[in-house]
C-alpha cells in the first residue's frame, strides 16, 4: 500500500501500523476500505481548511470507528460505536498512550454517528465525523475535488459500497436492535429487520409509571 494518496500521508508510526494490522485482521474489505477512505477524506478536509490535527490519532480513530460491527468486537448489549471505542481504548492503553489521547480517540469513535454534537468536538473528532459523512452519504460532496476522490477510491475501492454498507451495519447490531434507539441506526433496523418496530419516545413519556 502506497504511503501517499491524494497528497495525504498515511501514518506509518509503529502505533499506526499495529492499529492497521489489528483492524485488517478483523475487518473485511468493505470496512477496511471504508475506514481508510474516512481517514483520507477527513485529513484532506483538515488540510483544505488549514486545521491543525494529530494525523496519527485521526488515522487510528478512523480505523477503529466501525470495528464494533465485527464479530470479534461486537458486544451483546452496547451500541456498536461504544464497542469500537472500547476496542480502541484497550489497544491504546496496552501501548502506553497518554490518557488524554485515549479519551480523544474514544470520543471520535463513540460519537461518530451523533450528528449535531460530534462536529463541535475536538478537531480530530469533528474531522473523523466529516470523513464518515462524506463517505457514507456524500455530505459536503463538492468540498473535495473529483480528482482527489478518484485517487482515494482507486486506492480503496467502494465496490458497491452504497448497497452493501447498510447490510454490514445491520449485521453488527441485528442481535441487539434496542441499542439503536434514538440513533440513525434505528433507520437501518426499520428498513431491513423484519418485524422491528421503532420505539417512540413520546410513548415512553406518556406511559411511564408516573401518575402525572
Amino acid at each position: 500500500m502506497t504511503n501517499l494518496i491524494a497528497d495525504i500521508k498515511i501514518p506509518d508510526s509503529k502505533l499506526a501500523v499495529e492499529a492497521a494490522e489489528l483492524v485488517r485482521e478483523h475487518a473485511d474489505d468493505l470496512l477496511w476500505n471504508h475506514s481508510n477512505r474516512v481517514f483520507l477524506f477527513a485529513a484532506m478536509n483538515g488540510n483544505l481548511n488549514q486545521m491543525k490535527y494529530d494525523a496519527e490519532l485521526l488515522y487510528i480513530s478512523s480505523l477503529f470507528h466501525d470495528l464494533g460491527l465485527t464479530p470479534a468486537f461486537r458486544s451483546p448489549d452496547k451500541r456498536f460505536e461504544v464497542d469500537g471505542a472500547n476496542a480502541a481504548r484497550d489497544f491504546l492503553k496496552s501501548r502506553g498512550v497518554p490518557e488524554q489521547s485515549i479519551r480523544l480517540v474514544w470520543d471520535a469513535v463513540a460519537l461518530h454517528t451523533t450528528i449535531g454534537i460530534v462536529e463541535y468536538k475536538e478537531t480530530e473528532v469533528a474531522l473523523m465525523n466529516f470523513g464518515v459523512g462524506y463517505d457514507v452519504v456524500g455530505k459536503n460532496f463538492e468540498d473535495i475535488s473529483s480528482a482527489a476522490r478518484q485517487e482515494i477510491v482507486q486506492a480503496f475501492p467502494r465496490n458497491e459500497f452504497k448497497h452493501k454498507i447498510l447490510h454490514a451495519f445491520l449485521e453488527g447490531f441485528k442481535h441487539k436492535p434496542e441499542t439503536t434507539y434514538g440513533t440513525i441506526n434505528a433507520d437501518i433496523c426499520e428498513a431491513l429487520l423484519p418485524e422491528y418496530k421503532r420505539p417512540n419516545f413520546c410513548n415512553h413519556v406518556l406511559h411511564s409509571q408516573w401518575d402525572e
